[in-house]
């Protein structure tokens, strides 16, 4: 029997780094660390190995479809399958509250449109009974869309594909004639990129459960609270390792049938759907440093 293989993407540091070196010390079978940058990944296999534990390195690209698809097929000859996916790799712009539109475009390629091409090409690897996490944000919950239309369009119980990726062109398209509404979205319309990429991460989570029900695998989301990276400038509450916690609960200690959720990063499960609830993000929490 072959062994079991977990993957996460964008792992060369931060909370990605943070859950692989987890994964090394509870999971029972080969650890993917994958990065864009091959040197930068290689450096973090071997400070892991400094610790005593033994991740394995792969070149992975997600907005590069080639990459991904030399990833999977990689995978698919060595392993003949995933048991845990970890989708972590993302990017946001935290000293602009603002995005340009090539800004915007950038953090949506990698944000959401990555999703679409793992989902195409890494998804139909994962065994029976798998586990798949994305990292979201509470960037990504309803709450922080504020158009009536999109909030309805959204919260549909026949969502589909096309729906989501309607939302993200009226964002793009918006931002790129110059008619984005800062009232459409919470916050004043403060990193409207990130959150609409997030929104849709979260969003495309309930599309891909509802896909994979068959083979009992579970797909969830998740919000790991602000955290202390890069990313966020070094504003947060939770180091990368505390962050960590609640993402290796959901792929290897939470029940099988916590499927299609949106958890907070103290393992609570929010109603996602509930768009007057107070749980999208406030930009004055990045002037927090701790």
């Amino acid at each position: 029997m072959s062994r079991k293989v977990a993957v996460v993407t964008g792992s060369n540091k931060g909370i990605g780094y943070s859950i692989v070196k987890g994964l090394c010390k509870r999971f029972d079978g080969v650890v993917y660390l994958t990065s864009r940058d091959v040197n930068r990944g290689k450096t973090a296999v071997e400070n892991l190995k400094k610790e005593g534990l033994q991740a394995t390195y792969h070149q992975l690209d997600v907005a590069d479809k080639n990459s991904v698809i030399k990833f999977s097929e990689y995978l698919r000859q060595t392993h003949g399958g995933i048991d845990i996916l970890i989708n972590n790799a993302a990017v946001a712009n935290s000293v602009e509250l603002y995005n340009t539109y090539e800004e915007s475009k950038y953090i949506i390629d990698i944000n959401y449109y990555s999703h679409l091409t793992i989902q195409e090409y890494l998804f139909p690897l994962i065994r029976n009974n798998g586990r798949v996490l994305n990292i979201s944000s509470d960037c990504g919950h309803l709450s922080n869309v504020r158009n009536k239309y999109w909030i309805d369009r959204l919260s549909k119980k026949d969502l589909t594909r096309n729906d989501i990726n309607e939302f993200v062109s009226w964002y793009l398209e918006s931002s790129k004639n110059g008619t984005f509404k800062r009232e459409d979205i919470a916050d004043e319309g403060t990193v409207a990129a990130y959150r609409v990429s997030k929104v849709a991460v979260s969003a495309l989570t309930i599309l891909q459960q509802k896909e994979l029900a068959s083979r009992n695998i579970s797909v969830n989301s998740m919000h790991p609270g602000l955290v202390r990276t890069d990313m966020t400038v070094g504003a947060g509450f939770y180091s990368a390792d505390q962050a960590a916690e609640t993402p290796l609960y959901l792929v290897l200690d939470a029940p099988q049938d916590l499927k299609g959720a949106y958890v907070w990063y103290d393992r609570k499960i929010l109603d996602w759907y509930d768009y007057n609830a107070d749980y999208y993000f406030k930009s004055k929490t990045l002037k927090m440093k701790y």
